[in-house]
This record gives C-alpha cells, structure tokens and sequence, in this order.
C-alpha cells in the first residue's frame, strides 16, 4: 500500500511530483530545495536555503506524523562542496539524535538555481 502526501506549508513541487510516498512504515521525501512555501522564491545564500529546506523537510515529516528523530538516511546536494562546513552546522541543529545515515555529494546545477538540497527516507 502507497499513499502520497503533498504537505499544506511546504512549497509546491516544481515538477510532477508529490513531496512524499509512504510505502508501508517507510516515508519516501523527494528533495527540499530552500524555497520560501509562500512565494516559492529560493532564500538568500546557501545557510538560509538550508533552513529553509530543512524547515520543509519538517513540515512534510509532520504531515506524515513523524519526527526529524524518524529519518533513517538523509542525501544533501550541494552546488558548491566548500558550504559543506556551514550546511553541516545548520544539520546538526534538525538532527540531534537517532542520528540518520547520509550522504552529501556536490553537483553540477539544483533546479531553480538552489545552492542546497536534501532529500530523505523516514520510518515510522
């Protein structure tokens, strides 16, 4: 059994896509880029777009009724590997315990021109 879910607060998708899939107890979030859920205009600089995403992350974690302390394994992009530093930093702030599995590659382009982004596995 699946069952999408597209989280109130959290900004639209920019594709055809829901911000997650639940499959059985394991949550399925698509990528968070540091969109503003309002205007869905990316914030300012690579540490705003990572609250900002990381805050999205939480909102659809919520809308799911789960917590950051669920995630089981985190995948962050970032456009630029010399903000992993700060991104790391504004990490360790959402993820305090049960700490999650991760990955963090660098990449060519994010859409919309983001600097940031994570995407995450959530079990319930």
């Amino acid at each position: 059994m699946k069952k999408q879910i597209n989280a109130q607060g959290a900004p639209a998708a920019v594709g055809p896509y829901s911000h997650a899939v639940l499959a059985g107890d394991t949550l399925y979030i698509s990528g968070q880029l540091g969109l503003d859920p309002v205007t869905g205009d990316l914030q300012e600089g690579v540490e705003k777009q990572a609250k900002q995403g990381f805050e999205n992350l939480g909102v659809i974690l919520k809308e799911a009724g789960l917590t950051y302390s669920d995630v089981v394994k985190t995948t962050v992009f970032l456009a630029d590997m010399g903000d992993f530093a700060k991104v790391n930093a504004i990490y360790g702030e959402y993820f305090t315990e049960n700490l999650p599995a991760r990955s963090a590659v660098a990449v060519k382009e994010l859409p919309k021109g983001g600097l940031f982004e994570i995407e995450a596995i959530a079990v319930k």
